[in-house]
């Protein structure tokens, strides 16, 4: 299949969107039609997103953004990772019995970082108001929107759990008792009041710039940090160590928190130089794995062959296994990426990768940390259990588990935004009484055992797995690109970028091959177990590659033709040429343009 493009000589184009919903990107194009740019509809595409598909992210949720503006020639990152409360130790969560931290729940909760991230990026490189990217989540917050078929299930298989437990989110979900069934009309009025007060709070103020920061303050230092606290005083609520527990986010964690930019963690392979977060996400085990496959003739491979699969996969393995060991917020531990990135470093790890499939978590060892590799490997090692953990797009495939939304978005500028949004399912936790959304549980991710990068602590930001890219090509901002996902997001997106510049796939072509990924690793989600050995891999790829893997040692499991993986991607070449693609997978995915 080809791509979507548009050719830019032709009077009235503005740009491309891609999201994991439709309506989301006919959206985003509408703001650019408006004459917003890229990060207008970014923005607007976002908080459209969280009426949407509100199992997927939400406005209590988080938000990292890769971003190029064609204003400053620079590609950023906005980090709206929020951090740990300040009440957020090891020793209160363990004085609560907990010796892991639980994927739901109000003890899961980190501050919700998405609002002032969208703010920041509207901000400092849009054009429009609060009102104008606001209004069309209020729209259809208030007058309603098509229920999504895994919408409707997710909120069936907990309306039991939800009016027992969580009788706040009994009655935003299940309004009259009566889960919503699938493509009837559903609406959040309490949401659409909420974006609607800060709105007519941000319009107190004078100047687009103003505006945006009093939305902001109205948000994290005003009436929703208020209603937050004043909810969160008193409420316990039921988590998955099957006991209730109350949180520990205050009005002041809010206030004293915002949303930054800093630069990007950057590699360079083969003419592209791919841009990711730093270590407090889990972007750069992307970067690892390119330092480790420059060693291999990726481009003589079958992109669809067994040695194509095992050589990822295996270099996949080790990356991640670094990230187990070394990655974590660079403000409180020191994460070693120019030398996990050194070409003599991943010279010698390359060696590791043979003709079998490992069975064993193999991190690096660096002089300086090896305390710390004592101590992970110690903690793994005493971990129980296997089966890991996915998010819904995939785990194949329960309604349950929160996941993710991404949008790419390039405009006629040549700004680009790849972003990916998540946090504050409607599953992580109760509503919030009048503000009609949930906080989120990124917290999970931290680790409740001492010494070691990911360890919890006040003021830290847990190492998401939420890994927007972009990728210049030659030095040029070229392409976006991204997927929901989980810790298979950069396992998909490695599968897809490798296809598509050693292989000569088109977008649509490149993200339509059959996927794979490996749970190999223990996993950044409750109850963060892992599979030694396992590939999951789309039935497609062919049943002579999949024999192969299992001679080679793969514990194979066979998933359904287009359930793996969920990726968008949108180009812009040097003569201004924008392409995109979604992926067909669950059909709600979309790439359009004009």
């Amino acid at each position: 299949m080809s791509d979507f493009t548009t050719r830019p000589e032709i009077l009235g184009t503005f740009g491309v969107v891609t999201s994991t919903h439709w309506v989301a990107s006919a959206v985003g194009m509408s703001i650019l039609e408006k004459g917003g740019n890229a990060f207008d509809a970014a923005v607007a595409t976002g908080f459209v997103l969280q009426i949407l598909e509100p199992h997927l992210v939400g406005p209590g949720g988080d938000m990292p953004a890769l971003i190029y503006s064609a204003k400053t020639g620079k590609v950023e990152v906005i980090c709206a990772q929020g951090p740990a409360p300040a009440g957020a130790t090891i020793e209160h969560y363990t004085s609560e019995g907990l010796s892991i931290i639980p994927g739901d729940g109000l003890l899961a909760t980190v501050i919700p970082g998405a609002f002032d991230g969208w703010m920041l990026m509207l901000r400092d490189y849009g054009t429009m108001t609060v009102r104008d990217v606001l209004e069309p989540a209020i729209h259809y917050a208030e007058h309603g929107h098509p229920m999504l078929p895994r919408v409707s299930a997710t909120i069936k298989g907990l309306a039991s759990f939800f009016e027992k437990e969580w009788p706040t989110s009994f009655e935003t979900w299940l309004p009259g008792g009566g889960a919503p069934e699938p493509h009837a009309l559903f609406c959040n009025p309490a949401l659409a009041a909420t974006y609607t007060r800060i709105v007519r709070e941000a319009e107190t103020a004078t100047g687009r710039e103003n505006q945006i920061d009093a939305a902001r303050n109205a948000f994290y230092r005003g009436f929703v940090a208020e209603a937050i606290e004043d909810y969160l005083k008193t409420a316990e609520a039921m988590d998955a160590s099957g006991s209730r527990h109350r949180g520990v986010l205050t009005a002041a964690d809010m206030a004293g928190w915002s949303a930054t930019i800093e630069a990007p963690q950057t590699y360079d392979y083969h003419g592209w130089t791919v841009a990711k977060t730093g270590p407090w996400g889990q972007g750069p085990v992307l970067l690892q794995s390119l330092a480790l496959l420059k060693g291999f003739d990726v481009g003589a491979m079958d992109p669809l062959g067994a040695e194509f699969v095992h050589t990822v996969v295996e270099t996949m393995k080790l990356a991640y296994a670094d990230r187990e060991l070394y990655y974590g917020d660079p403000a409180f531990a020191s994460v070693p990426m120019e030398q996990l990135l050194s070409d003599a470093y991943s010279d010698a790890r390359r060696e590791l990768i043979g003709n079998t499939a490992s069975m064993d978590l193999r991190p690096g060892r660096l002089p300086g940390f090896e305390s710390q590799h004592a101590l992970t490997m110690e903690m793994l090692a005493s971990m129980s259990g296997t089966g890991a953990v996915y998010e819904p797009t995939m785990s194949h495939l329960t309604e349950k588990r929160g996941d993710t939304v991404h949008i790419d978005v390039i405009d006629r500028e040549g700004n680009m935004v790849s972003v990916t949004p998540s946090g504050g399912w409607l599953q992580s936790s109760p509503i919030i009484p009048g503000l009609g959304f949930c906080l989120n549980s990124r917290a999970q991710m931290f680790w409740l055992k001492p010494g070691l990068p990911t360890s919890l602590a006040p003021g830290k930001r847990p190492r998401t797995t939420l890994t927007p890219s972009i990728a210049l090509h030659e030095g040029r901002p070229t392409l976006a690109f991204g997927t929901p996902g989980g810790d298979q997001q950069d396992q998909w997106q490695l599968s897809f970028f490798l296809r598509y510049i050693h292989h000569k796939q088109n977008l649509q072509a490149a993200i339509d091959m059959p996927l794979f990924h490996t749970a190999h690793f223990p996993g950044s989600f409750y109850p963060r177990t892992s599979q030694p050995g396992n590939v999951m891999i789309e039935s497609s790829i062919g049943a002579d590659t999949i024999k192969t893997l299992k001679t080679m040692g793969h514990d194979i499991t066979e998933a359904d033709p287009w359930t793996v993986g969920r990726l968008t991607a949108a180009r812009r070449d040097a003569d201004g040429l924008l392409r995109a693609a979604a992926t067909p997978r669950l059909m709600q995915a979309y790439a359009i343009g004009r």
